[in-house]
């Protein structure tokens, strides 16, 4: 394989490299193509670039000679297919919103073998044209958008990195929340610990994050948060919380693993976030967009407990 240089199309402006890459080196481990881009090389414009830079129209990108992957991906079963299915809040030509489950990834890597995307490219062969236009974490629940055609993944892209989609959370932490309202504003910085996990840090020569936190029920043990992110940053709304003493209940990196134990009684099965609505105005147009997703049972269960006083006990 050769070093390649390739103009960005159209179709790809506003996407992030990594996801960029990702795309085009298709087989080539998720890690692998983090550390060429950490290595500088893959190079945009010959100059070195974050994972997280949004390519322009006709940037010129270095493409390593990475080793693909000459193995047809795993085939996703039946079920996870129907669950997806399932879940699927809304659609049209132009998108696919559904509402991701709790412990399924939205794509394949970092020991994960496939995802939503790749589910939903298998149970559609039809569909030209499937691409996530924002990524949740695993174990995150909720509002999830997929784009069918690559004007609305441009134009959706453009309005996440533009900050002109309210995107709003439901979480469950630990201790009793004494404010309604609270606006956090600090710094993200990503790290790497020695297994080689990313996790992510509050410091102050950080990237800017802000986060407004609204409590809807608190009681002695543990609180109803919503949470809406005023920028995107990995792991924004689990590190905050943890920052202002109220650890999601259930986060096995940031949480309180003390805490969660004595919670563990009651069955928890999961990380306590859920990606509860999306509104925007729909590219375009002057219609305005707004979507909700149901919680699961885990989620709403545990949320009862906190709502009737059953934690307190």
């Amino acid at each position: 394989m050769k070093i390649k240089h390739i103009k960005v199309p159209e179709v790809s402006v506003g996407q992030r490299i990594d996801n960029f890459l990702l795309k085009n080196f298709k087989g080539v481990p998720k890690s692998r193509v983090y550390r060429a881009i950490r290595g500088g090389e893959v190079r945009v414009n010959k100059g070195r670039v974050k994972a997280d830079y949004r390519l322009q129209l006709d940037d010129e990108v270095r493409m390593p000679p990475l080793r693909v992957s000459t193995q047809k991906p795993p085939m996703m079963t039946l079920r996870l297919q129907e669950i997806l299915s399932e879940q699927i809040i809304y659609e049209d030509k132009g998108i696919i919103l559904l509402n991701k489950p709790s412990s399924i990834a939205v794509h394949g890597g970092s020991g994960v073998s496939a995802g939503v995307i790749e589910a939903l490219r298998q149970a559609r062969p039809h569909c030209k044209y499937l691409e996530l236009i924002h990524r949740l974490d695993r174990d995150t629940s909720g509002c999830l958008l997929v784009a069918k055609k690559p004007s609305v993944h441009k134009d959706m892209c453009e309005l996440f990195a533009s900050r002109k989609i309210k995107k709003s959370y439901l979480m469950l932490v630990h201790g009793k929340c004494h404010f309604k309202h609270k606006r956090i504003k600090a710094a993200l910085e990503k790290d790497v610990v020695r297994s080689g996990e990313r996790i992510v840090r509050v410091d102050p020569k950080g990237r800017e994050a802000i986060t407004d936190f609204y409590c809807l029920h608190a009681s002695n043990k543990a609180s109803v948060l919503l949470a809406q992110p005023k920028t995107g940053r990995m792991h924004q709304l689990r590190v905050h919380a943890a920052y202002i003493e109220h650890p999601i209940i259930g986060d096995k990196k940031y949480g309180d693993q003390e805490r969660d134990k004595k919670l563990g009684k009651l069955g928890l099965k999961r990380l306590y976030l859920h990606a509860v609505s999306l509104e925007f105005v729909i590219p375009n147009s002057a219609d305005q967009f707004g979507v909700c997703a149901v919680l699961d049972d885990a989620f709403s269960g545990l949320r009862r407990q906190i709502m009737t006083g059953y934690l307190s006990r």
